[in-house]
């Protein structure tokens, strides 16, 4: 295996990042800044996600769910690129909360340990932390690289995350930075 970790950013999209979207999740902006050093220093071993709404009619548990959020079935496909400052990146998308899907296990394959962080923290970060653990990877979560729908909803996934030790470990940026 690597011994240097991947970056791992999920959901840096104008669907989470524009106050004008149903889906906006507050404190983008800050923690773009926060991230922006963290990209550079990790150069060719990060990885976006983006989220896109299922090609076909929703089935299952999607099925409520998009009848609930029904704009995003038809929204702009601009709302679901990744947001300019990251534009460019390698990334994957999936139409699920979690992001680690096949395509990323195989890009991310080799790496010791996963850093991860992005929005929203209590939806698709801890679906992607959860099934990494599961894939019996070793996780970083960066506890201010992430973004909740609110502050109360941010520190109760990591509340709950957090449960998952030893398997998951909490950094912040500066110390991801150190190791980069």
């Amino acid at each position: 295996m690597s011994t240097k970790p991947w970056l791992f950013l999920i959901d840096l999209q104008p669907a989470f990042s524009s106050a004008e979207s149903p889906w906006f999740t507050p404190g983008t902006d800050a923690l773009y800044a926060r991230l922006r050093p963290l990209v550079a220093a990790f150069g060719e071993r990060v990885l976006f996600s983006r989220f896109v709404p299922p090609e076909g009619p929703p089935e299952g548990s999607w099925a409520p769910y998009y009848a609930d959020w029904p704009f995003a079935l038809s929204a702009p496909a601009g709302l679901w690129a990744l947001d300019e400052d990251w534009a460019g990146g390698r990334s994957i998308a999936a139409h699920t909360f979690g992001k680690w899907t096949p395509e990323a296990k195989g890009i991310l394959g080799a790496a010791e340990e996963i850093v991860i962080g992005g929005v929203a923290t209590e939806c698709c970060v801890m679906n992607t932390v959860l099934a990494a653990l599961d894939d019996a990877r070793q996780v970083c979560l960066l506890s201010d690289g992430c973004a909740g729908s609110t502050a109360e909803a941010h520190d109760g996934a990591i509340a709950l995350m957090g449960l998952r030790a030893p398997q998951i470990r909490f950094s912040t940026i500066d110390e991801a930075l150190a190791r980069a």
